[in-house]
């Protein structure tokens, strides 16, 4: 398996903290995402590694199974073993001779992939890429092996299905309003997803039972969906509010007036106080993005004014303007 150092590709140290990780996808997500990269084909595999390595690290126990065990961490995970676990094997000697712990390296030379010896009795085993030692380990440790004299097989105990990460963009719409989205999984396989209101680039949504299916009738996985909202043409998002550029003409800057302002909902009347500058904000406010844990609750607008100079006037105007001028001089 070809081994990815997801700390290098999100450009983060081993001992990042949550925190930071985060930060890190979000920038990266945003610079790679094909929607801002359609000239570069390769954006899209960059983005995948992205959203990989983010779901791995962003996951507290994943994290830790990759920190100890790298690119077989999942190989292991099915196997049954936890992030502070080690794999045993009999000493030389008999059974009855005791344990010792067995590192990563000598389990993968006993049971990784390429394997291929005779055991005793006349056993032989062999995997290749499309198996794995965990089918090998379950099938020898996990209870399905035959035993007794009068050859009665054991239970094989029910595992949960591997829970599976994927990206998916939203729009800011989508984000706001929230609903309903059908993605069309593996095999064709359609699926229902509810996005919920106010989610935001970086959230996590579980989709529950939606992962890998089940071992021996136990249940299926999670699937869990790393969530980026695409860019808009007019909102800037920033946490739960938003900013939005408003024309404003010069007389309504100048005497005061009243303009229109987009949202996200409806356009709103905004008076301008007279005297307003260039580059102002003015906040309304609950007329921002729904908080993602409680979406009745909403952050604000800000209207940032951009005052319209005009760029033709008549002979009329430009007198008037000229008697401004000298006034204001006195």
């Amino acid at each position: 398996m070809e081994y990815k150092d997801y700390y290098a590709i999100l450009g983060v140290p081993k001992n990042a903290d949550e925190k930071t990780i985060k930060s890190a996808y979000r920038k990266l997500a945003r610079a790679h995402h094909p929607d801002v990269n359609p000239d570069k084909p390769e954006a899209e595999q960059r983005f995948k590694e992205i959203n990989e390595a983010y779901a791995v690290l962003s996951d507290e126990e994943k994290r830790k199974m990759y920190d100890r065990f790298g690119a077989e961490w999942e190989d292991y995970q099915r196997a049954g073993f936890g992030p502070n676990d080690a794999p045993h094997r009999s000493r030389p000697g008999g059974m009855g001779g005791g344990t010792r712990t067995m590192t990563p390296e000598e389990f993968q030379e006993v049971f990784g992939r390429g394997f291929g010896r005779r055991a005793p009795g006349g056993f032989s085993a062999s995997f290749g890429d499309s198996g794995g030692f965990s089918d090998f380990f379950e099938a020898m440790f996990g209870g399905g092996m035959a035993g007794g004299a009068a050859g009665a097989r054991t239970s094989i105990r029910p595992r949960k299905g591997r829970d599976v990460d994927a990206p998916i963009e939203v729009s800011l719409e989508e984000a706001f309003s929230g609903g309903v989205r059908a993605l069309e999984w593996e095999g064709g396989r359609r699926i229902e997803v509810t996005v919920p209101r106010g989610v935001r680039t970086g959230s996590r949504v579980r989709v529950s039972g939606q992962g890998e299916p089940g071992a021996n009738g136990g249940q299926a996985g999670d699937l869990y969906l790393n969530v980026t909202v695409a860019p808009h043409p007019h909102f800037k998002r920033e946490g739960d509010d938003l900013r939005v550029t408003v024309p404003v003409d010069l007389y309504s800057a100048v005497l005061g007036g009243e303009v229109r302002v987009p949202t996200m909902e409806r356009s709103v009347l905004l008076t301008v106080p007279a005297g307003t500058q260039n580059g102002r904000s003015i906040r309304l406010r609950g007329l921002g993005m729904p908080n993602l844990r409680n979406p009745e609750q909403r952050g604000d607008l800000y209207a940032v004014v951009d005052v319209q100079i005009p760029t033709a006037i008549g002979d009329e105007q430009r007198r008037l303007f000229e008697e401004l001028r000298a006034l204001s001089a006195k």
